[in-house]
């Protein structure tokens, strides 16, 4: 299992694992579809959101736990 980092994009993290935009939207990070998504890490939407990056971090983590990489 590849863990999510703070470094990874948004756009890559929601790829690989569809089941983490429940997590982003909790935190209300609705830029899922704009811009942002494709270019910013996970970090970065976190600051402009005000959010702890660790909390949210933890939660993705948890979220792709024990559970297979999507297939393209």
């Amino acid at each position: 299992m590849m863990k999510i980092t703070k470094e990874m994009e948004i756009n890559e993290c929601l790829k690989v694992y569809p089941q983490t935009k429940r997590i982003f939207t909790k935190y209300n990070m609705g830029c899922l579809g704009c811009m942002g998504a494709t270019a910013e890490s996970i970090e970065i939407g976190a600051l402009m959101h005000g959010l702890d990056i660790n909390e949210i971090l933890a939660e993705l983590n948890k979220i792709v736990e024990n559970q297979p990489l999507k297939s393209n």
